[in-house]
């Protein structure tokens, strides 16, 4: 199914934030949320994993229900797992396209992967202290 993504700032997401490795973190930043009725027409349950595809890639998060969201959009906090997703075209403006991304949502097997196997995806390498 397609949908509009809009990322941005979550209390979770900014409190996890000084610790991008850990899985505060990870599930802070890897969970998208959608009303329960596009949930239920995506056949995704509360906790399940999703696909989702954008113009810059795709990952798996986690479905969380959020009645107070529009059909037809899911909200997906800043972070790796958003990064992973849009483009890095700003347009000339530095910032990258948060808001109102078409992407496609299915359910999918698993789970989010750790932060450093989604930057070994995009060819990164892991910071050693």
């Amino acid at each position: 199914m397609k949908f509009m993504l809009f990322s941005g700032r979550t209390i979770s997401q900014g409190n996890a934030v000084e610790s991008k490795l850990s899985p505060g973190y990870r599930d802070a930043t890897s969970a998208c949320f959608m009303t329960p009725f596009d949930m239920m027409e995506a056949g995704l349950e509360e906790g399940d994993a999703a696909l989702v595809k954008g113009p810059g890639g795709q990952v798996v998060l986690t479905v969380k229900a959020d009645d107070k969201l529009p059909r037809g959009h899911i909200f997906l906090p800043y972070g790796p797992y958003a990064n992973h997703i849009i483009t890095p075209e700003t347009h000339g403006t530095g910032m990258p396209d948060f808001k109102a991304v078409s992407v496609e949502v299915e359910p999918a097997e698993g789970g989010p992967v750790g932060v450093w196997d989604l930057m070994r995806d995009l060819g990164g390498v892991p910071y050693q202290a």
